[in-house]
């Protein structure tokens, strides 16, 4: 049995999206085609992969086996492809991957924890920057990849795919002023003592863009340099915070409570260069160990 590896790339955005259209937008392909190389898949497998429904699909038992080895393919497929591109790119040229500050809380340390274990003939140079600056470096021929929030990337010319939820959320103390809360506006945040990310974090710059002139007097009780510190002061009662929602994992004791600004729903996108195409191959194995890490976790196969 042979696949096709755009089918299973097709098939695990499907997967982590929900909705074959999205998986389709993602690959850049039309519904009707998305749909007919979803049906050629299951004739493969002699087996239906997707249950579909009036809000989206999810997959199968044997569409979630078909995912969880669909990523290990594609990942495999990624090294090969830079194992050869390693030989066509000059020595001490390394990729160069520019994200925002909510990517690099997690998302882009363990996307470079494989990427660099599987590649150890290709280096990664990394930083820290705000979406328009990244864009206009992109567009510039200065970094290869760059993640990216979608509300300042719209029309910017370049090739962009969605990676995931980025929307912030406000979290306090485990039965604290937020218990009993799901959700709220920024005015009524604003009016306990805060805590912050420093100056130069593009997080706390966006936040502080969007508040605009007429933002609310805040106490902020200090600045840290980055989010894990921030969660652990809030975690402790010092103060609430707005952080994004990746940033609270499921083992931390905090109320988290949506917030209803507009400005607080983002997502994050994928954004590629307009450099030479002797990096592309580097380049796309790296995206696809961030394409890998932004998705859901798999769910827990049953013990037997």
């Amino acid at each position: 049995m042979r696949y096709d590896l755009d089918d299973l790339r097709l098939f695990l955005d499907i997967v982590a999206e929900g909705s074959i259209t999205a998986g389709a937008r993602r690959m850049r392909l039309s519904l009707p085609s998305a749909s007919a190389r979803v049906r050629s898949l299951e004739r493969q497998a002699g087996v239906a992969l997707l249950v579909r429904g009036r809000r989206g699909v999810r997959p199968t038992p044997a569409g979630t086996a078909l995912a969880r080895h669909a990523r290990d393919v594609l990942a495999h497929t990624a090294r090969l492809e830079s194992a050869v591109a390693s030989y066509t790119r000059s020595p001490g040229a390394p990729l160069t991957l520019l994200s925002g500050g909510s990517a690099m809380h997690e998302l882009v340390p363990r996307a470079l924890v494989t990427f660099l274990r599987a590649h150890p003939d290709v280096d990664v140079t990394v930083r820290e920057s705000r979406t328009p600056d990244t864009v206009r470096a992109l567009a510039d021929g200065e970094a290869d990849l760059g993640v990216v929030v979608d509300a300042e990337a719209r029309d910017c010319g370049l090739a962009l795919e969605p990676l995931g939820d980025d929307s912030l959320v406000v979290i306090g103390q485990a039965g604290g002023l937020l218990a009993g809360r799901t959700a709220l506006v920024y005015s009524e945040v604003a009016e306990h003592p805060l805590v912050r990310l420093d100056a130069g974090s593009s997080l706390r710059r966006w936040i502080e863009e969007h508040l605009g002139p007429h933002a609310p007097v805040v106490r902020h009780r200090t600045s840290v340099a980055g989010l894990t510190t921030v969660v652990s002061l809030v975690a402790a009662g010092v103060g609430l915070a707005v952080v994004p929602r990746r940033a609270v994992g499921a083992h931390q004791r905090l109320d988290v409570c949506a917030l209803r600004d507009t400005w607080a729903r983002r997502r994050l996108l994928l954004a590629w260069g307009t450099g030479g195409a002797a990096s592309a191959p580097a380049a796309s194995a790296l995206a696809e160990h961030l394409r890998r890490e932004a998705l859901p976790p798999s769910p827990a196969e049953p013990s037997t």
